[in-house]
């Protein structure tokens, strides 16, 4: 974004580096007329100076918005001219090592820079990732706000009703189906199920490849989206997931995830990571199949990440078959990061052939590499 279009922007905000008077050498001016930003000095302070009669066209944008200080000098140098400090009448901003800026023109530069940050951060932002991370904060439709937040109101409404069968089941659940807990997925699924119906709509392929009810499975999946929960769920498969160990403190959603079987991680600890490992090979042991995202976190870009080897090492020590899951359209409804927005869109649930293998860093290249080629195909 050229700056010269920003007519508004007089005087330059400058960056934070701090700099010194001693850096600064300038030649004496040879032309009296001022523009609308000319910085000048002499040997003890460092000033800046407008004037409202001329404004001035900044050649080098990326090094007035983004570069340091020294950057900007450098610059100034080749593209302004200089004013003396005899024009009294112009409002000033000086800088010196003893005093540092005036309280002027600190008021100056935090009002004027405001507007320079929103437009490198939105820059930074646009060019990266993938089209599904590039939202900016102030181009989110209301429409999608609006979507956002009767899709809360929904599920919420949805997991009031059903929450009392759970508990009412979940006695009989312990004592007949410990380990896979058909009748909790059951109404858990029922709830999933409810609450996207009014939102996004879900198409599956590949429902051939699911391994039987009572056959246990590593499922693996990327993850783009708080929506990935809610879309697997529909699938009505037993599997346990992985969460954060924070998400159990939420009522009604914190005693589902518990009556279901959900895993806690606490992230970072090693000896949980070590405890989650050993409850999966024990549910495995006991019939149960486990869900992984093995990148271990949302995509902020869209971008499929390295898999972590924990799923594939449960998978090769329990010899069960690795299910891979390709998500896609998730992250575009519900971008990572803006969970309060719900934009149109449908969702693909692709699930592939099982994978058999003994070594759990072939199971871990294999399963990324089907995901990864399924996205770029049909991402």
């Amino acid at each position: 974004m050229e700056l010269s279009s920003l007519h508004s922007l007089s005087p330059l905000p400058l960056c934070n580096t701090k700099f010194y008077a001693s850096h600064l050498r300038y030649p004496k001016p040879s032309s009296s007329s001022t523009l609308s930003f000319l910085p000048f000095s002499d040997r003890t302070r460092a000033y800046f100076g407008y004037s409202v009669r001329k404004r001035a066209t900044l050649r080098n944008s990326y090094a007035a918005t983004r570069g340091c200080t020294v950057k900007f000098l450098q610059t100034a140098q080749k593209n302004f001219l200089h004013i003396s400090r005899a024009h009294d009448h112009e409002p000033r901003c000086y800088f010196s090592p003893n005093e540092g800026l005036n309280r002027y023109c600190i008021s100056k530069l935090y009002n004027l820079n405001k507007l320079s940050r929103y437009v490198v951060a939105k820059s930074e932002l646009a060019g990266a990732g993938t089209p599904d991370a590039s939202y900016s904060l102030s181009e989110v439709k209301l429409s999608s706000k609006v979507r956002g937040v009767c899709f809360y109101a929904v599920t919420a409404i949805a997991a009031i009703s059903l929450i009392g069968f759970m508990i009412v089941a979940h006695p009989f659940v312990l004592l007949f189906d410990r380990y896979r807990r058909k009748a909790q997925h059951f109404v858990a699924k029922l709830w999933a199920a409810a609450t996207v119906a009014p939102f996004f709509k879900i198409e599956y392929e590949g429902l051939e490849n699911l391994p039987s009810h009572d056959a246990p499975a590593v499922y693996v999946s990327n993850h783009q989206s708080f929506l990935d929960i809610y879309t697997l769920l529909t699938l009505g498969r037993s599997f346990k997931f992985i969460s954060k160990t924070a998400i159990f403190l939420f009522p009604i959603i914190g005693w589902a995830m518990s009556m279901m079987g959900t895993i806690p991680l606490k992230r970072m600890d090693s000896r949980s990571q070590l405890e989650c490992l050993k409850r999966c090979m024990d549910l495995i042991g006991n019939g149960a199949s486990v869900f992984f995202f093995p990148e271990g976190t949302r995509s902020k870009d869209g971008k499929l990440g390295d898999f972590k080897k924990g799923a594939f090492s449960v998978a090769a020590k329990t010899r069960v078959p690795v299910v891979p899951i390709t998500l896609i359209g998730t992250g575009g409804i519900m971008p990572a990061g803006m969970e309060g927005v719900v934009n149109s869109g449908s969702v693909k649930v692709i699930i592939h052939k099982p994978i058999k293998e003994t070594d759990p860093e072939i199971l871990r290249q294999i399963a990324r590499n089907t995901i990864l080629d399924t996205l770029k195909l049909r991402g």
